[in-house]
């Protein structure tokens, strides 16, 4: 896979965040933005979309849905080897599930950021899929426990 052309899914549900990434993205970066606003879909749009990397906010709506996103995706073996940045502001959550974000190869991207540091995420997770990379797993096939839930 080239990364110009590579399918990236947002999911969040700021407009205005949105708007902004996708302008970069799509417009100067060349990759084909595809944008998910409610987290109640956003497992379903990412199973029918197949993209190439999820960017994606833990808080949507005033709830933290993401962690239980990022839960279903890394259980399901037709997501689990997608990339994934979780971009957020919940810095305290970030935190404290470090661990398991590393366990599961998830890389993070803490706002505010620049966005050389977005591009260099970017570019990293999209080599590192074009290799095969894949989000580590425990000997019985599933992500190790315990799961993304605090």
């Amino acid at each position: 896979m080239t990364q110009r052309g590579a399918r990236i899914v947002l999911i969040n549900d700021d407009t205005t965040f949105l708007d902004l990434m996708r302008s970069l993205l799509q417009e100067v970066e060349g990759y084909d933005v595809m944008i998910c606003k409610e987290g109640d879909r956003a497992y379903e749009f990412v199973k029918c979309q197949a993209p190439d990397l999820i960017i994606l906010d833990i808080r949507m709506d005033g709830e933290e849905i993401g962690w239980t996103l990022l839960e279903l995706l890394t259980l399901d073996p037709e997501t689990r080897s997608i990339p994934m940045i979780v971009c957020s502001a919940a810095i305290r959550d970030l935190q404290s599930h470090q661990p398991l974000l590393e366990q599961y190869g998830i890389d993070v991207l803490p706002k505010p950021f620049d966005l050389t540091t977005l591009l260099e995420k970017v570019g990293g997770a999209l080599r590192s899929a074009s290799r095969g990379e894949t989000h580590p797993v425990s000997p019985g096939g599933r992500p190790g426990s315990p799961g993304l839930e605090p």
